[in-house]
């Protein structure tokens, strides 16, 4: 969802920003007064790729920055470019997105969001999948026809959701399946000098055995053992200084009793007396510690001489197969694996073909259950979707919801069959894809109706309409009106229009105007959110091109009866 977007230097446009309602907000304006430039920076927003004509003449660069919240909530839908489902019934929250776009006069682009550089991908990712741009062919995912396998499921929820995961999970076991068996079949066909080099790989690693973390105790044991006598020396040092006759304990005891003999006149020598019994305390476990490392200490050079020959032994191995002794290990895991596979092959074959005979007589039941639950769920989401054109006065337009069975081998994560949405001009018609429908307004009103069917299970948050009221006027705009009212029930909605009709049912409304500076300068479009009083200027102006009385009290009954 949209909550802010500030705008510079883009086309026409100096400085602007729009904060639209979380319902339905309308932009009005002149034909040419600017309104095309205020969807472009939307669009670089959501990922477009950055044009510098855009850049307002005379400028270094334009900057369009937007503040963005998205609605994570747990959803039966089906997420077909990310392969996901969401339960929407639970867990609301929201995330927000500072995201910033400048794109310069030499058509460089430079990317931000959350105030960390990213690549146009990310703000794709980011940000596209939360607005959907309606009305320019370009920008409709509508027309993506893999979108509507998870238009439909969304809608279906519950009636095929259950169905969906089941199809997935056995989609994933079949392929596990198909891999295995690859893996079995791939190391059954092994050449028989792979298999004498693997077997004596495994043969030399075994006669040592290593174990893990093995050459890293004796590496250690090895230092020790070969530093014994300096290490004794030092230790038996250290306990004579400390602990000899006349050594440093002694010197403390003498004089913690000088302290303690001292007439009790001045405080200070008791707290002396207290700090250097405790030293005292501490040289004494330092001294016994030092004595038990010197008694600890062994050398035995015939264990030795044994730890030094395996530790060359193991760096023997990791020359050869490492450079790491955890390489070493992972190899000889390989290695076994590949020597079983191959000695107990033809019964791992058998096993793991019948598993994915299993795997894939359990994939077509899901398959065949998946279709079932998406047949009888398509015509009730077309008859819903057709009720809504009808409010439009579409004459007699229809979708019909397609399922076509795939070949196997065409078969994805999400759907054995082919979903698309085709769309039937009137009846008796041939009904076509809709990526041939060349009106930008009837593709327009073909998504809000669908929207409007989705309601809250709908993943995309806002929706933006350009081009929606095209060639409609009178109680064809009535009715527009009335059907974008509804969808902002459950969305932010975001519509350039002519329609007076559309114009008085938005919760915010903002004019576009272009003004004209001096001569030789470049006009700048500026953008308003109207108050009541400017507001009933601007519909009175779009009914009649005046702001005469009978206009105005046209535009404030229009105003009221919305409003009501």
């Amino acid at each position: 969802m949209i909550d802010e977007i500030h705008v510079k230097n883009v086309a026409l446009i100096r400085d602007a920003v729009l904060m639209p309602s979380t319902g339905l907000t309308v932009l009005t304006g002149e034909t040419g007064a600017g309104k095309t430039a205020l969807l472009s920076a939307c669009k670089l927003l959501c990922g477009e790729r950055g044009d510098a004509t855009a850049v307002r003449e005379g400028e270094t660069d334009l900057l369009v920055e937007g503040r963005f919240f998205s609605s994570d909530t747990a959803a039966t839908t089906t997420d077909t470019t990310t392969d996901t489902t969401t339960d929407t019934t639970t867990n609301t929250t929201a995330e927000e997105h500072v995201v910033s776009r400048r794109v310069s006069a030499d058509g460089r682009s430079r990317v931000s969001i959350n105030g960390t550089m990213a690549s146009v991908s990310e703000l794709q990712s980011v940000i596209g999948p939360l607005v959907d741009l309606c009305g320019q062919h370009e920008h409709q995912q509508l027309l993506k026809t893999n979108t509507h396998v998870g238009l439909l499921d969304a809608w279906a929820g519950e009636d095929v959701f259950p169905a969906y995961e089941a199809y997935r999970l056995a989609f994933k076991q079949t392929e596990e399946a198909v891999t295995e068996l690859q893996r079995i079949q791939d190391a059954s066909s092994a050449s028989a000098a792979k298999l004498e080099e693997t077997r004596f790989m495994l043969n030399r690693i075994n006669a040592l055995n290593p174990q893990e973390g093995e050459y890293d105790e004796l590496v250690t044991l090895l230092s020790k053992a070969e530093h014994a006598e300096a290490l004794a020396v030092a230790s038996e040092t250290v306990y004579a200084a400390l602990s000899a006759e006349e050594g440093a304990i002694d010197a403390v005891h003498k004089a913690v009793a000088i302290l303690d003999g001292a007439p009790a006149v001045d405080e200070k020598f008791g707290e002396l007396a207290t700090s250097l019994r405790e030293a005292g305390f501490l040289l004494e476990d330092v001294s016994r510690e030092a004595r038990n490392y010197r008694d600890a200490i062994e050398f035995d050079p015939h264990i030795l001489e044994a730890n030094q020959e395996r530790v060359a032994a193991f760096q023997g191995l990791m020359r050869s197969f490492g450079p790491r002794m955890e390489d070493v290990l992972a190899k000889r895991e390989e290695a076994a694996a590949l020597v079983a596979l191959v000695d107990d092959s033809e019964e791992k074959l058998r096993v793991a073909q019948k598993a994915l005979d299993e795997a894939e007589k359990a994939l077509f039941v899901a398959a065949a259950t998946l279709d079932a639950a998406r047949q009888k769920a398509a015509p009730r989401f077309a008859e819903e979707v057709n009720e809504q054109l009808a409010r439009l006065e579409m004459a007699g337009a229809s979708i019909l919801c397609s399922i076509k069975p795939l070949e196997r081998s065409q078969w994805t994560k999400t759907s054995p069959s082919h979903v698309e949405f085709l769309f039937q001009a009137a009846e008796g018609m041939q009904a076509r894809p809709l990526v041939r429908i060349a009106s930008g307004g009837e593709i327009s009103r073909v998504m809000l109706a669908i929207k409007v069917v989705l309601g809250k299970a709908d993943k995309v948050d806002t929706l933006i309409f350009d081009e929606i009221d095209a060639g409609v006027g009178g109680a064809t705009g009535l009715a527009l009106a009335s059907v974008l009212a509804d969808l902002a029930k459950t969305h932010q909605v975001i519509v350039v229009t002519h329609l007076a009709q559309i114009a008085v049912a938005g919760q915010v409304h903002y004019q576009v105007i272009k003004r004209e500076s001096d001569a030789g300068s470049i006009p700048e479009t500026d953008i308003f959110a109207l108050d009541t009083e400017s507001r009933v200027q601007e519909i009175a102006r779009m009914l009649s091109g005046d702001t005469g009385e009978i206009s105005l009290e046209h535009a404030r009954e229009m105003l009221a009866k919305a409003q009501n």
